[in-house]
């Protein structure tokens, strides 16, 4: 059962997007995607609140997300620190989509 973190950063005006920027541009985004056990990472911008950022963060098991907690979170924090960013975050252990709902899908 995989892990999917959202994640919300938010900041002063464009700071959020500024930090997601840095994110990729710096590298620390294709490292991150090329962890074992990473299955997903990518930020989303809010219609609602442009001074939001959206992360979907997905893991194959706790300790791949442990993993990069250990070789990432000290660098991320200093940029979360740099733009000011406060951070809240949604867990969910991922299942399948049940039958019930699936008729709701439309996939490629």
């Amino acid at each position: 059962m995989s892990i999917v973190m959202n994640l919300f950063y938010t900041g002063p005006e464009g700071q959020a997007k500024e930090f997601a920027k840095e994110m990729v541009a710096s590298g620390l985004v294709a490292q991150i995607r090329h962890l074992e056990g990473n299955l997903g990472y990518d930020y989303y911008l809010s219609l609602e609140n442009p001074n939001t950022i959206l992360l979907i963060d997905k893991w194959a098991n706790q300790a791949a997300l442990d993993r990069h907690h250990a070789l990432n979170m000290a660098r991320i924090s200093e940029l979360r620190e740099k733009y000011h960013l406060t951070v809240t975050a949604c867990r969910y252990e991922e299942k399948t989509v049940p039958a019930k709902d699936s008729k709701y899908l439309k996939e490629s």
